[in-house]
Protein backbone atom coordinates (compact mmCIF):
# COMPACT_ATOMS: atom_id res chain seq x y z
CA UNK A 1 0.00 0.00 0.00
CA UNK A 2 0.83 3.45 -1.23
CA UNK A 3 -0.49 6.49 1.62
CA UNK A 4 0.02 9.72 0.35
CA UNK A 5 -1.02 12.85 2.71
CA UNK A 6 -1.03 16.74 1.10
CA UNK A 7 -0.71 20.33 2.82
CA UNK A 8 -0.37 23.48 2.26
CA UNK A 9 -3.87 24.46 1.00
CA UNK A 10 -5.12 27.51 2.10
CA UNK A 11 -6.87 31.11 1.36
CA UNK A 12 -5.20 33.57 -0.83
CA UNK A 13 -6.09 36.64 -2.85
CA UNK A 14 -6.00 36.58 -6.66
CA UNK A 15 -1.92 37.15 -7.61
CA UNK A 16 -1.21 35.47 -4.86
CA UNK A 17 0.94 32.05 -4.64
CA UNK A 18 0.65 29.01 -2.56
CA UNK A 19 3.47 25.61 -2.42
CA UNK A 20 1.59 22.32 -2.05
CA UNK A 21 3.10 19.26 -0.28
CA UNK A 22 2.71 15.75 -1.02
CA UNK A 23 4.21 13.34 1.54
CA UNK A 24 4.74 9.57 -0.01
CA UNK A 25 4.55 6.89 2.33
CA UNK A 26 4.59 3.03 2.28
CA UNK A 27 5.49 0.71 -0.48
CA UNK A 28 6.19 3.26 -3.05
CA UNK A 29 8.77 2.33 -4.98
CA UNK A 30 6.99 0.56 -8.02
CA UNK A 31 5.31 4.04 -8.23
CA UNK A 32 6.83 5.66 -11.50
CA UNK A 33 4.09 8.36 -12.35
CA UNK A 34 3.30 10.43 -9.70
CA UNK A 35 0.58 13.93 -11.17
CA UNK A 36 -1.83 16.87 -8.80
CA UNK A 37 -5.48 16.93 -9.98
CA UNK A 38 -8.12 19.35 -8.73
CA UNK A 39 -11.63 19.04 -8.56
CA UNK A 40 -14.19 21.95 -8.32
CA UNK A 41 -17.89 21.24 -6.60
CA UNK A 42 -20.15 20.36 -9.63
CA UNK A 43 -16.90 19.64 -12.10
CA UNK A 44 -15.27 16.91 -13.06
CA UNK A 45 -11.39 15.94 -11.65
CA UNK A 46 -9.30 17.29 -13.97
CA UNK A 47 -5.13 17.40 -13.78
CA UNK A 48 -2.88 19.73 -13.65
CA UNK A 49 0.90 18.55 -13.48
CA UNK A 50 2.11 15.21 -13.77
CA UNK A 51 5.76 14.05 -13.38
CA UNK A 52 7.65 10.97 -14.54
CA UNK A 53 9.76 9.79 -11.42
CA UNK A 54 11.49 8.00 -13.91
CA UNK A 55 13.02 10.98 -16.07
CA UNK A 56 11.81 13.86 -14.29
CA UNK A 57 9.69 15.20 -17.08
CA UNK A 58 7.16 16.96 -16.25
CA UNK A 59 3.75 18.49 -18.17
CA UNK A 60 1.11 20.61 -17.26
CA UNK A 61 -2.70 21.37 -19.40
CA UNK A 62 -2.36 25.17 -20.86
CA UNK A 63 -4.97 26.17 -17.70
CA UNK A 64 -2.07 26.69 -15.59
CA UNK A 65 1.07 26.63 -17.73
CA UNK A 66 3.72 29.24 -16.41
CA UNK A 67 2.15 29.41 -13.44
CA UNK A 68 2.03 25.98 -11.69
CA UNK A 69 5.24 23.47 -11.12
CA UNK A 70 5.55 19.87 -10.26
CA UNK A 71 9.02 18.69 -8.36
CA UNK A 72 9.43 16.59 -6.44
CA UNK A 73 12.25 15.60 -3.33
CA UNK A 74 13.16 12.11 -3.67
CA UNK A 75 15.28 11.79 -0.34
CA UNK A 76 12.37 13.84 1.26
CA UNK A 77 10.18 11.23 -0.43
CA UNK A 78 7.63 14.18 -1.28
CA UNK A 79 5.96 16.34 -4.19
CA UNK A 80 5.13 19.97 -4.58
CA UNK A 81 2.87 21.74 -6.47
CA UNK A 82 4.25 25.48 -6.52
CA UNK A 83 1.29 27.39 -7.60
CA UNK A 84 1.83 31.18 -8.60
CA UNK A 85 -0.55 34.07 -9.86
CA UNK A 86 -2.99 32.21 -8.32
CA UNK A 87 -6.73 32.96 -10.06
CA UNK A 88 -10.31 32.39 -8.68
CA UNK A 89 -10.41 30.10 -11.15
CA UNK A 90 -8.28 27.77 -9.17
CA UNK A 91 -10.30 27.61 -6.47
CA UNK A 92 -10.96 23.58 -6.29
CA UNK A 93 -9.67 20.56 -3.33
CA UNK A 94 -6.69 19.70 -5.09
CA UNK A 95 -5.41 15.96 -4.79
CA UNK A 96 -2.13 13.79 -5.24
CA UNK A 97 -1.70 10.93 -7.06
CA UNK A 98 0.75 7.86 -7.97
CA UNK A 99 0.35 4.95 -10.26
CA UNK A 100 2.77 2.88 -11.87
CA UNK A 101 2.55 2.36 -15.88
CA UNK A 102 4.90 0.32 -18.17
CA UNK A 103 3.97 2.86 -20.80
CA UNK A 104 7.10 4.97 -21.74
CA UNK A 105 4.46 7.73 -20.48
CA UNK A 106 2.44 8.76 -17.48
CA UNK A 107 -1.34 8.58 -18.09
CA UNK A 108 -2.95 12.10 -18.21
CA UNK A 109 -6.54 10.56 -16.86
CA UNK A 110 -7.38 10.30 -13.04
CA UNK A 111 -7.70 6.37 -13.69
CA UNK A 112 -4.11 6.01 -14.74
CA UNK A 113 -3.27 6.53 -10.75
CA UNK A 114 -3.95 4.06 -8.49
CA UNK A 115 -3.34 5.51 -4.95
CA UNK A 116 -4.43 9.45 -4.04
CA UNK A 117 -4.27 12.08 -0.79
CA UNK A 118 -7.19 13.03 0.82
CA UNK A 119 -7.30 16.35 -0.76
CA UNK A 120 -6.03 20.26 0.28
CA UNK A 121 -8.53 22.83 -0.65
CA UNK A 122 -7.50 25.81 -2.09
CA UNK A 123 -9.30 28.85 -1.80
CA UNK A 124 -8.95 32.11 -4.26
CA UNK A 125 -10.41 35.39 -3.34
CA UNK A 126 -10.75 38.04 -6.47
Amino acid sequence: QVQLVESGGGSVQAGGSLRLSCTVSGNSNNMNCMAWFRQAPGKERERVARINMRDAETEYPDSVKGRFTISRDNAKNTMFLEMNNLKPEDTAMYYCAAGQTDSPYCSVRAGGYKYWGQGTQVTVSS
